[in-house]
């Protein structure tokens, strides 16, 4: 079956917090004990449905260590969602969430919806639920603990993601179908250019430029 939308999301947060982990263990339902480190960037995908519409998750894994960090935030450009993740047995991962969020916000689209998920649940904690909960009200983002080895919550925090972005694109695509801001049906391209779009590393550029000729098309037409 054909998705209806496809929606990049990008995983973030320091070196060794499970990023990868989480990962797959949403998209394959797999965990390895010897993961390495990601090297640059990878991405996997799964198709769920939301609100009868089936919906492609193509998420975006990051590496989280500084040597990558100036390669790394190109690939925020188009991306709806993000999850940053950080290890509730490190505070100092969940001291350095601060620093994501700005990061996000100086790359990443004014609407992009934000997951802090605090990984590991399943050991010691250095950081509180309630202090987590705190920032994440404060920095107007969406909170879980979840646990990529055992599996608790990941799913879930996921799938919550998926349904904010979605809402988020509807109301989007019916404000810009009223012309609320102005600009009328042209505003609604980057919303449909979700439809049936494939992303991927080596059409990135090519999308932004469709998306372009999209925007200018719509505007020449209204």
């Amino acid at each position: 079956m054909e998705e209806d939308y496809v929606f990049k999301i990008v995983v973030i947060g320091d070196s060794a917090v499970g990023k990868t982990q989480l990962l797959g263990r949403f998209t394959r339902d797999e965990f390895f004990l010897d993961s390495k480190s990601t090297i640059g960037i990878e991405f996997q995908t799964r198709t769920v449905d939301v609100a009868r519409r089936r919906v492609k998750a193509q998420v975006w894994d990051t590496a989280g260590q500084e040597r990558y960090r100036a390669v790394t935030s190109a690939y925020y450009r188009g991306a709806l969602g993000a999850v940053l993740v950080y290890d509730i047995t490190r505070r100092r991962t969940f001291e350095h969430a601060a620093r994501w969020v700005d990061e996000l916000r100086a790359h990443a689209d004014k609407s992009i919806v934000v997951m802090l998920v605090g990984n590991k649940a399943d050991l010691p904690r250095a950081v509180s639920a309630d202090e987590a909960a705190a920032f994440a009200e404060e920095q107007g983002l969406f909170f879980s603990e979840a646990s990529a080895l055992s599996g608790d919550n990941v799913e879930r925090a996921f799938l919550r993601l998926i349904e904010e972005i979605h809402a988020n694109v509807s109301r989007k695509s019916l404000a810009a179908a009223e012309g609320v801001d102005g600009r009328g049906y042209g505003a609604a391209a980057d919303v449909l250019l979700l439809k049936g779009t494939k992303l991927s590393l080596a059409e990135e550029i090519s999308i932004m430029e469709t998306s372009a000729l999209k925007r200018a098309s719509s505007c020449s037409c209204t």
